[in-house]
């Protein structure tokens, strides 16, 4: 092997031994920051709701209602939906939590963000939305948004995350994707029609806010 290649692979091993390094400090920092919050809701939906639109309005009254009844909010930190959660956590004087992430893209913190946690690895970011939450809430959104309510879905139907209320707020907007789970998942038996029970469904803050109260009442 020539020395040029060898130190080449050599240098590329040690990167992605440190590599290790930093995702175990972006655990740490977390468990750390979020250990303190026990009684936290977290929030997902699209980064590109604009300020008048009726999801922004919803979401902003939903965590306003939720941090009066001594709910924390935790979101993505981002704008759209998220800026909403944090707002109205903000606007209760609850607790509003940011798990921001870097991408190749800017993405400013929105300034309703009273703790923020940065983060570079997604999965890591996804533990913490998960590990200390009491509830979800999934606003309409796009791929990401779809990739945290289903991997919810996974968790809490693998039982590998305790069961908790995962709400769809703004029925509508999911109708074909239910139906569509109905007529193929269930229909070719890769999942339980029971599984669908997994979901509950609001659509103004006090319905959600009873949800996630009768379930711990319970």
């Amino acid at each position: 092997m020539r020395k040029e290649t060898y130190e080449f692979q050599n240098s590329d091993m040690l990167n992605e031994s440190w590599r290790i390094f930093r995702i175990m400090g972006e655990f740490v920092e977390g468990f750390d920051s979020m250990s303190y919050y026990k009684n936290a809701v977290s929030m997902f939906g699209s980064a590109r709701t604009s300020e008048d639109h009726p999801c922004y309005k919803l979401a902003y009254e939903t965590a306003k209602l939720l941090g009066e009844n001594k709910y924390d909010i935790i979101t993505g930190g981002g704008p759209g939906i998220m800026e909403a959660g944090n707002r109205g956590a903000f606007d209760a004087n609850a607790e509003s939590i940011g798990l921001c992430i870097e991408l190749p893209f800017e993405q400013k913190t929105n300034p309703y963000v009273k703790e923020e946690i940065r983060f570079r690895y997604f999965f890591a970011r996804k533990v913490m939305f998960l590990k200390y939450a009491k509830a979800v809430i999934i606003f309409p959104g796009g791929f990401g948004t779809m990739d945290e309510m289903f991997e919810t879905l996974t968790l809490i139907q693998t039982k590998v995350l305790k069961r908790m209320p995962l709400i769809v707020m703004n029925s509508d907007y999911y109708t074909d994707l239910i139906e569509w789970i109905k007529k193929y998942m269930i229909g070719e038996n890769y999942i339980d029609t029971e599984d669908l029970d997994l979901i509950k469904y609001a659509e103004t803050p006090q319905e959600t806010l009873n949800i996630i109260n009768s379930f711990y009442n319970k």
